[in-house]
């Protein structure tokens, strides 16, 4: 009998059993998927209540990369997904306490637009000027692997990396941009580069070759989907065709020990980091596969085994056995997050939420990262008459000023909300998610290093990692991983 064992009930573990399932060209007999919490989806939670559809988490995913879109037509959902409000499409920067739109024509968030440019309050007049040397700067030839931060501020000017672009990366990566890899995050921007000569020509011609494929002006579709009832309906129904598919999906399933091929056994939370010129012994292939001890003393064998887990996770579980793996993946770094909704009358908030909400620069010093106007986003998901919104806090560098208590959350987003948007009523709800150590950051060296984890993959046979710390951090992302990691273990 040939059994898959996945550690991790998050989307991508769960994709990885749906693939294994109904692509593997040599399925397993058996499929059963670990989860130590007492719910599926991971990162992806929505609560319902009163009225109110409120995202712990994620809230969309992009609907440009394939793979979200197609498992959601599969699972038979794809005519419960829809886009954001497009009667109400601002969107904000915060810049020196005041709220600036921000400038039409971005495409792939660069300017286009230069009469929008040129009007916004976002950016100073030389600021605009040094944007405009993008058009005579020659590329560089080979600068090497470059951070955002240095790669925008090369092409545009640093005033225009810090009011503009990195507030709209930060939104996603929750990141230093001086730190993240281009190479790793937006590759096409150096792309753009390299085949135009310059990113605004570059963005120029990108915008022009959509409006030729789409037959519309860009904007027409929304970028960004999500099912009616929040993004735990993906969830609920990737959960539903398992059971029906006979995978065996266990919650409350804590892994507390495991015994790798080469006959090693560890108990991943007692671990000891590795001295770092320690050697990784060679593994024996020849011992019997993986042996997974959980918290109530069953153990269950395998011979295939996917880590669906943060990379530190997967990291305390090749320490023992793979000083060197275990090395890499412990040196992906990761940022706390948090998501904190509030819901109030629409009376009670002084300023018109007249748009999907705002993100807030780095350099502005605030403890929040952006909010959400999560009522005019999606307008089904607050009842008529509220206004439901939602503060992210977190951000790479910044998580020692934040009190990570759930009072202490509330406290911050309160403040935020007065200080930019006037509101001082207490709310009539609120909900508070805590996130500890949620987000990869994808690190100048990211590229190099996750190629490294691949090839060290090669040493144990039927294993294989999922999940955000790699290849992409978003949803389709995700998804996409759980079928790679399929491909590497069945498809050969």
């Amino acid at each position: 009998m040939t059994r898959l064992i996945i550690i991790g009930g998050g989307i991508a573990g769960l994709a990885a059993a749906y693939f294994v399932l109904t692509r593997a060209q040599n399925p397993p007999d058996e499929v059963i998927v670990l989860e130590k919490d007492d719910r599926w989806g991971g990162k992806i939670t929505t609560e319902r209540a009163d009225g109110f559809v409120i995202e712990g988490g994620p809230d969309t995913f992009i609907a440009l990369k394939p793979w979200g879109m197609a498992l959601a037509r599969e699972l038979g959902i794809a005519d419960r997904l829809h886009g954001s409000n497009p009667k109400q499409k601002n969107t904000y920067i915060l810049r020196k306490g005041r709220l600036h739109p921000l400038p039409g024509g971005l495409t792939m968030m660069i300017p286009t637009d230069f009469g929008g440019m040129l009007r916004t309050g976002l950016i100073s007049w030389p600021g605009k000027l040094r944007m405009g040397l993008d058009f005579l700067l020659p590329p560089a030839k080979s600068p090497g692997e470059e951070s955002l931060g240095r790669f925008v501020s090369r092409r545009l000017g640093r005033e225009a990396y810090e009011a503009l672009i990195e507030p709209l990366m930060s939104g996603i990566y929750a990141g230093d941009g001086d730190l993240l890899s281009l190479q790793a995050t937006f590759p096409y921007l150096r792309d753009l580069e390299v085949k135009h000569g310059g990113l605004v020509r570059g963005a120029l011609a990108a915008k022009r070759e959509r409006m030729k494929r789409n037959g519309a002006a860009p904007g027409s579709r929304s970028m960004f989907v999500t099912p009616q009832t929040g993004l735990a309906e993906l969830v609920e129904a990737l959960v539903g065709r398992l059971r029906e598919l006979g995978a065996k999906l266990r919650l409350g399933a804590e892994v507390v020990e495991v015994n790798m091929p080469g006959g090693l056994r560890i108990r991943p939370s007692e671990q000891i980091a590795p001295e770092p010129d320690s050697q990784a012994p060679e593994p024996d292939s020849q011992s019997g596969g993986y042996r997974i001890t959980l918290s109530d003393g069953e153990t269950i064998s395998t011979d295939h085994l996917i880590l669906a887990t943060p990379a530190y996770a997967a990291a305390r579980i090749m320490r023992p056995h793979d000083a060197e793996l275990a090395a890499l993946l412990d040196a992906i770094p990761y940022a706390s997050t948090a998501t904190i909704s509030l819901a109030y009358p629409l009376a009670a908030v002084p300023r018109p939420l007249d748009g999907y909400g705002y993100v807030i620069p780095r350099r502005e010093g605030r403890r929040a990262l952006a909010c959400t106007w999560t009522s005019t986003k999606f307008p089904h998901r607050a009842p008529e008459g509220m206004a439901l919104l939602r503060v992210f806090v977190g951000r790479a560098g910044q998580e020692a000023a934040i009190d990570w208590t759930e009072d202490g959350l509330l406290d911050i987003a309160r403040e935020e909300l007065r200080l930019t948007l006037g509101v001082t009523a207490a709310p009539i709800l609120h909900r508070v998610f805590i996130w500890p150590r949620a987000m990869p950051q994808y690190n100048v060296g990211h590229p190099a290093r996750v190629q490294r984890i691949m090839a060290g993959l090669e040493r144990w046979p039927g294993l294989a990692l999922a999940g955000a710390a790699y290849h992409g951090i978003g949803i389709p992302d995700c998804i996409h991983s759980g079928e790679m990691a399929v491909g590497k273990l069945f498809d050969r």
